[in-house]
């Protein structure tokens, strides 16, 4: 402990809303970002030196003077966005519970998303903006190639005239003639812990953590407690502006708060130092 205790804790205190403003300032940086999900930060204190401790049957109080702040945890709201249409027929958003499951082509790594930001490689292959598959409810990569008709026919690429994607994630296509072309439908994949998914970047999470399996938690949309795939829309960021301003100026107050404390307390250890000349 220092002379001062106040400036451990006002240090404390800069360091923790310091990553609290990171948190604000990461929210309001993708404000704009397909199906970002917000987060928030909490603060706790920190461990209280005793000065004297309370003990059975005496009327004695406890006395305890404590050492700062710490940060408690950052939570993530993972809330649903606002859906907007984008009249493109391979963006798929997700009104209500469930996750996308993308597979690296390369690595076969396999991550969830709710950015539903797809479009059709030249293969012929629903895949996300950084080229990696979307898997359908069994698992396996989805493909418009896969997609017959009446006759067990399969659609080519040359005569493919337009797809779509019912609210139940089934994909149809069309040739030119019109006819119809049934194919899989896109996964969508049930993750009871939240909270443990681990934010990859690309709008990606890693969900090994959560316990939740592709042979166990993917399943067609629609079922169970999963939602519904909404064709021609994308999820927006769940970031509400307005909130994190307000959050912004209470910690920037607070952070300057104990910047006074700091200030304060190399004042008193100045006179400290000082008293031998006075």
């Amino acid at each position: 402990m220092s002379l001062i205790s106040s400036l451990d804790a006002g240090i404390s205190a800069l360091d923790s809303f310091n990553e609290g403003l990171q948190v604000i300032g990461n929210n309001i940086a993708n404000i704009n970002t397909t199906a970002f999900k917000g987060a928030s930060a909490s603060y706790a204190d920190s461990f209280s030196n005793t000065l004297q401790a309370a003990s059975p049957g005496s009327d004695t109080a406890s006395m305890q003077i404590g050492t700062g702040v710490q940060l408690g945890g950052i939570n993530t709201d993972f809330s649903q966005g606002t859906l907007v249409e984008t009249g493109v027929a391979t963006n798929l958003a997700i009104s209500g519970n469930g996750y996308f499951v993308v597979q690296n082509p390369t690595s076969s790594a396999v991550s969830a998303t709710r950015d539903g930001t797809f479009s059709l490689n030249s293969a012929g292959a629903l895949i996300n903006q950084q080229g990696d598959q979307v898997l359908d409810a069994k698992g396996a990569a989805v493909s418009i190639l896969n997609c017959v008709n009446s006759t067990g026919t399969a659609i080519t690429a040359a005569n493919l005239s337009s797809v779509t994607i019912g609210t139940n994630g089934t994909v149809t296509a069309y040739d030119s003639l019109g006819t119809a072309y049934t194919g899989q439908q896109v996964g969508l994949l049930t993750v009871a812990n939240q909270s443990k998914l681990l934010n990859q970047g690309n709008n990606l999470f890693d969900f090994s953590a959560t316990g939740a399996t592709l042979a166990a938690n993917l399943s067609a949309p629609s079922t169970g407690n999963l939602g519904s795939v909404q064709s021609g829309e994308l999820e927006q960021s769940n970031v509400d502006l307005t909130t994190q301003f307000g959050d912004m100026i209470t910690a920037q107050r607070s952070f300057e708060a104990a910047s006074r404390v700091i200030t304060v307390s190399d004042t008193i250890l100045n006179d400290i130092v000082n008293l031998k000349n006075q």
